[in-house]
C-alpha cells in the first residue's frame, strides 16, 4: 500500500501501475461501477490468473479496493478509488490573494494574462513591468477588445510599486523571470514569446491563445479559481 510512501512516491506508483494498458482497460471498467474478478476478466477478455496479478498492482498502489460480497462471500468485489487518481495532479502553487503577472515593458503579455485572470477566476489580478512602458501596446488593447477584455491604455506599472509579499508573482516573459533575483521573485515562469518583437496581429493572437490556456490550467488548482 502507500501510506508509508511521500506523496511524489506514491504519485509515481499509481502512475507506473497506470503505465499497462490491461490495467488502464481495468480502471475504465470500474470507473462507473464495481465488479468481481471474474466479471472483469469476462468484459475484456482476459485469464482470470492475469486480472489476478493486475488487480494486485492496482490494489498495491491505492487504486483498486477488495470488499466481499455480502451474498456470496465467496465473492470479491473491486471498487475504484477516485481519490487516488486526483492526487495524480501535482499539488497547487502556496495560496495567495492575489495574483500579478510580470513582463519586461507590462504593455502586452502581463496586461492581456491579468484581464484573463480578473474574468476567469472573478479574482484579484494586477499586472507590472521590470522597464515598463508609457503605454500598453495598441495591438495589445486591439486583441483584448476583440475577445472581450478591457485594458488601461495608460495602465502600466514597475513592479516595486505593485507586488506585495503574500502576491503570487507569475513571470510571463524570459526576461523578467531571469532579472528578478531580488526580493521580487517569480513563483511561476510562464515561457510566451513576445509578440511586440514580432509586432503582427497573428503574434498577439498567439500570446493571447498562449496566456488563455494557461490561465485555465492554473485557475481551478488556486483558491476562487474554480468559480
Amino acid at each position: 500500500m502507500t501510506a508509508d510512501l511521500s506523496p511524489l512516491a506514491a504519485r509515481a506508483r499509481i502512475h507506473a501501475a497506470l503505465g499497462d494498458p490491461a490495467r488502464l482497460a481495468i480502471v475504465d471498467a470500474l470507473t462507473l461501477g464495481d465488479a468481481s474478478p471474474g466479471e472483469i476478466a469476462q468484459t475484456l477478455d482476459m485469464p482470470t490468473n492475469l486480472v489476478a496479478h493486475h488487480v494486485k498492482v492496482l490494489t498495491e498502489a491505492g487504486l483498486v479496493l477488495r470488499r466481499r460480497s455480502e451474498g456470496d462471500r465467496r465473492r470479491t468485489y473491486l471498487r475504484l478509488r477516485p481519490a487516488a487518481l486526483a492526487t495524480l495532479t501535482p499539488p497547487p502553487p502556496a495560496r495567495a490573494g492575489r495574483v500579478v503577472f510580470v513582463c519586461t515593458h507590462n504593455s502586452a503579455r502581463s496586461q492581456l494574462a491579468a484581464a484573463l485572470w480578473r474574468r476567469r477566476t472573478r479574482g484579484d489580478a494586477a499586472s507590472a513591468g521590470t522597464k515598463p512602458a508609457p503605454r500598453v501596446h495598441p495591438r495589445a488593447l486591439a486583441v483584448a477588445r476583440r475577445h472581450g477584455l478591457h485594458l488601461d491604455p495608460t495602465g502600466t506599472a514597475h513592479v516595486e510599486d505593485v507586488v506585495h509579499d503574500d502576491d503570487l508573482v507569475i513571470a510571463v516573459c524570459d526576461n523578467a523571470h531571469e532579472e528578478l533575483t531580488g526580493p521580487v521573485r517569480p513563483r511561476l515562469h510562464w515561457s510566451v514569446p513576445d509578440p511586440v518583437r514580432v509586432g503582427t496581429d497573428d503574434a498577439f493572437e498567439a500570446a493571447y491563445a498562449d496566456l488563455a490556456e494557461r490561465v485555465d490550467r492554473l485557475a481551478p488548482a488556486t483558491v476562487g479559481g474554480a468559480r
